[in-house]
């Protein structure tokens, strides 16, 4: 069986399009779809569905899948085993994270890795939604919650608080509230419910029963700026905060706690560009450790 068959397949299983596979892969869409075929006659089944609008694996295909994903893993140890290693920094890593993190902290920084490694691409996808690494939508993820299952290396990243902010104008037309219970009468910003993707980020249920927000908005970065806007009471995580001295921090005493992990598929344990990144991520998290408590 051709590993670079194998390798393909995979590709385009992750990606769920022969083009957006083709891509990433640096290979003609035709060429592509030309190799997934050979591997199928090869193993006399069919291993996708091809549509109009992109692929699925047919059972067959998800079987093979988790086969495949095996025959990767041991690759990359056999080439670590043998010396040939990735040792060159470069390539391209794609980062998954959540968009107040990605926005905030990430993207200010990422700049002095690809200076640092000239042959490194990095791209950062911060928005508010889970990653599938086992799908490669992600080289690296920021999570909230660390995952418990899966072929996943993780490891905490860092703690961080949110807190209850409000910008001046608003306290200047609303009132302070000096108390929990004043907060039932300011208008409050929070999250849209049905689009929380995490149990870690329904967080409001903590500060009182009911949040009941009259404006909601599906990321942090978007709350950061409707409540810097003066549009009510939010609850934003302190180290995007204290960056805004327009924002007041209410009510001290609570504090909401939560942490960030860094995640990888174990496939990737022995690419250089991948420790390079989880590296420095840790590295920037540590020289900043005091702005996220």
């Amino acid at each position: 069986m051709n590993w670079d068959d194998v390798r393909i397949f995979l590709a385009v299983a992750r990606a769920g399009q022969f083009l957006s596979a083709a891509r990433r892969l640096g290979v003609n869409h035709a060429t592509l779809s030309r190799r997934v075929t050979a591997l199928e006659e090869q193993l006399q089944t069919k291993l996708l569905t091809r549509r109009t609008n992109g692929c699925e694996l047919t059972p067959e295909g998800e079987i093979f899948l988790a086969a495949a994903e095996r025959m990767e893993t041991e690759m990359l140890a056999a080439q670590a085993n043998i010396g040939r290693v990735d040792r060159a920094i470069s390539g391209t890593v794609r980062i998954g994270a959540p968009d107040g993190f990605g926005v905030a902290f990430l993207s200010p920084r990422l700049g002095r890795l690809t200076e640092q490694y000239p042959e490194l691409k990095i791209q950062l996808v911060p928005v508010p939604r889970a990653f599938s690494l086992s799908s490669r939508e992600a080289d690296i993820a920021i999570t909230i919650e660390r995952p418990d299952h899966g072929r996943l290396i993780s490891s905490k990243l860092t703690d961080y608080t949110l807190g209850l902010y409000a910008a001046r104008s608003y306290l200047d037309q609303a009132g302070l509230p000096r108390r929990l219970d004043d907060l039932a009468g300011h208008r409050r910003v929070g999250y849209v419910e049905d689009l929380i993707f995490a149990p870690s980020l329904n967080f409001t249920g903590e500060v009182m029963k009911n949040w009941d927000a009259g404006f909601e908005i599906s990321s942090a970065t978007g709350q950061t700026e409707a409540v810097r806007a003066g549009a009510g009471i939010g609850i934003l995580h302190s180290y995007i905060a204290r960056a805004h001295p327009e924002l007041v921090r209410l009510l001290p005493e609570i504090a909401i706690q939560r942490s960030y992990w860094t995640v990888f598929h174990e496939s990737a344990r022995e690419l250089a560009r991948v420790r390079a990144v989880i590296a420095f991520l840790q590295e920037e998290v540590a020289a900043n450790r005091e702005i996220f408590h």
